[in-house]
């Protein structure tokens, strides 16, 4: 097994670690002029189409019925259950403290569905894990960590299902992990388009040139760049390390705040940082398993 992490592997992470962190920006800029589901299910969708269309003009074949079958299934409980419930969350006033300490569960749920299907864990991935909480929690600890019961349970869910369909992706008959990404995101973004229409969304005006602008990003860097190294990782790396996003991309989303929208951020946050990056550290040191490991 490797000692080392791999150039492709280090690209893939910054990919979700800088490119996701940088969204939040650009989903809330989306957010203002297009209901959450439907902005949600037009950006994966267009995404899954590009990709497919680009895959299959590069040669790569066509993904069997049940390979469509079971990536459909895994992009829906990523796409509905993870980015859906998120937004209806949201919706229901979780606070942003609230939001980060329930998503940054996720890495934890991936270890423990790894665990179940029999996957080895290494002890520094749970020490990492635990760093990584410890970081959020003390990052949020200054804020108010509100929540409805309603909200706190969607959001609870979704960090769960996102990290159900991460793990059980890995045993199911996915094509390759670029097209089963391709795949995840066309049937995935569907789904979120006859979720929100069921649910009454609408759009009712042209959105302004910067919603557009935060949709085009989100496609093209949030959804090609990001969830395809994300789906590419889940093949490749163990889960703690794929799933480790969940602990920078709040910092990203902190220095980006601080940096282009001035905002103000105190000792003992930065220091909450600081520790959620050590388990960072940690899960990625290299090692004797520092690529796939189930």
């Amino acid at each position: 097994m490797a000692r080392h992490l791999s150039l492709p592997v280090v690209l893939a992470l910054l990919s979700v670690y800088l490119v996701w962190g940088s969204t939040y920006l650009a989903m809330r800029l989306a957010i203002e002029a297009v209901p959450p589901l439907l902005m949600s299910g037009l950006r994966y969708t267009v995404a899954g189409v590009l990709l497919l269309a680009f895959l299959r003009w590069r040669g790569m074949p066509w993904p069997a019925r049940r390979q469509w079958r079971d990536a459909g299934m895994v992009g829906v409980l990523l796409m509905l259950g993870g980015n859906g419930l998120v937004g209806l969350a949201m919706e229901r006033g979780v606070s942003s403290g609230m939001s980060a300490l329930l998503v940054s569960l996720t890495p934890l749920f991936a270890l423990l569905f790894a665990s179940f299907w029999g996957q080895p864990v290494q002890r520094r991935d749970w020490l990492g894990i635990a760093l990584g909480l410890g970081g959020i929690a003390i990052l949020n600890s200054g804020q108010e960590l509100s929540a409805s019961p309603a909200g706190a349970l969607l959001l609870m869910s979704a960090a769960l299902i996102w990290a159900f369909g991460s793990i059980w992706g890995k045993h199911l008959q996915q094509p390759p992990a670029f097209m089963a990404g391709a795949v995840q995101m066309l049937v995935g973004g569907l789904a979120l388009l006859l979720a929100g229409a069921l649910s009454g969304e609408v759009i009712t005006t042209v959105p302004p040139a910067k919603a557009l602008w935060a949709m085009a990003y989100l496609v093209l860097l949030g959804s090609l760049l990001g969830f395809t190294a994300y789906a590419w990782l889940l093949a490749n790396v163990r889960p703690a390390l794929a799933t480790s996003y969940a602990y920078v991309n709040p910092v990203v989303a902190v220095v980006l705040g601080v940096w282009l929208g001035g905002e103000q951020v105190e000792p003992v946050e930065w220091a909450g940082m600081a520790v959620m990056l050590a388990g960072v550290v940690l899960v990625c040191w290299p090692g004797a398993a520092g690529h796939k490991s189930g």
